[in-house]
């Protein structure tokens, strides 16, 4: 893992999934298989190497901050949409706990998705927030899975847990489904939601797989060491050939139903 300290010119950007965005850093050490920020590398950053393989430190970005949220009208902020706030040299830098302070001092309404459950050592914080909810990419149950797509993220039982306990103090918590592995991590879809609805979740995300340029060779070989029957099938449905996320949202549509869980369908 390549780290470096950087300076950035600007944090608080606006955003397609809230009224701004923070991105403590560039680059993310959960290396997930089916992230598909290697296209933002390849038009925006200088890094030569893969997502997955580099960290940059936004060194000065609680001073950037300061000199923003002061200039801009409030509005809901989404930590992170382009990395993980909380990936693990966050313990080091502690960045996210900085900026969230700021972000507390000012009241802007606040949203966090991560996959780590470092996210709770900043229950304090969330705590005295007005508006807060934070939640949590659960790609699968399964660990081995999550071992295999997602090598450094957090346990499935510690982000259980960690929504637990945000529930237990009053934090407001939500799940992403996504992307929905076809055929792989939708084999029990009833267990699934039972599991994060007895978690307390106040409602769940379901996204499919995004097909951004460089992505598929990565799943390609990952797909043929584990699972290679399904090549052809998951080609099918990156390239709009297959009905299967049709099919998908009805299904998942019904048991949440069932469950009284709210269920927001990302298009």
């Amino acid at each position: 893992m390549i780290e470096q300290e950087i300076k950035c010119k600007s944090l608080l950007n606006k955003s397609r999934l809230e009224d701004y965005c923070i991105n403590p850093y560039v680059g993310c050490q959960h290396a997930c298989t089916y992230c598909y920020a290697d296209s933002y590398t390849q038009k925006f950053s200088k890094h030569p190497e893969s997502w997955g393989d580099f960290v940059d430190i936004k060194i000065n970005a609680p001073t950037v901050l300061e000199r923003e949220i002061g200039r801009k009208p409030k509005g809901t902020i989404f930590f992170s949409s382009l990395t993980d706030a909380y990936q693990p040299i966050e313990r080091k830098y502690e960045l996210t706990r900085r900026l969230l302070g700021i972000v507390l001092e000012h009241q802007f309404p606040l949203s966090i998705q991560t996959k780590s459950a470092l996210v709770l050592r900043d229950l304090d914080l969330f705590r005295k927030l007005d508006r807060c909810e934070v939640g949590f990419t659960v790609t699968t149950l399964d660990d081995d899975l999550r071992r295999l797509f997602e090598p450094y993220s957090s346990s499935i039982e510690e982000r259980i847990s960690a929504i637990k306990k945000l529930k237990e103090n009053g934090v407001r918590t939500f799940v992403f489904f996504g992307p929905v592995l076809p055929y792989i991590s939708d084999q029990n879809l009833e267990h699934y939601f039972q599991r994060i609805a007895g978690a307390g979740t106040d409602y769940v995300y379901v996204d499919k797989l995004n097909p951004k340029p460089g992505l598929w060779p990565k799943l390609e070989k990952l797909l043929r060491s584990n699972f290679p029957g399904l090549c052809d099938q998951w080609q099918d449905i990156l390239i709009g050939r297959s009905d299967y996320y049709q099919r998908l949202k009805v299904k998942a549509d019904v048991i949440c139903r069932d469950l009284g869980l709210e269920c927001r369908f990302c298009s």
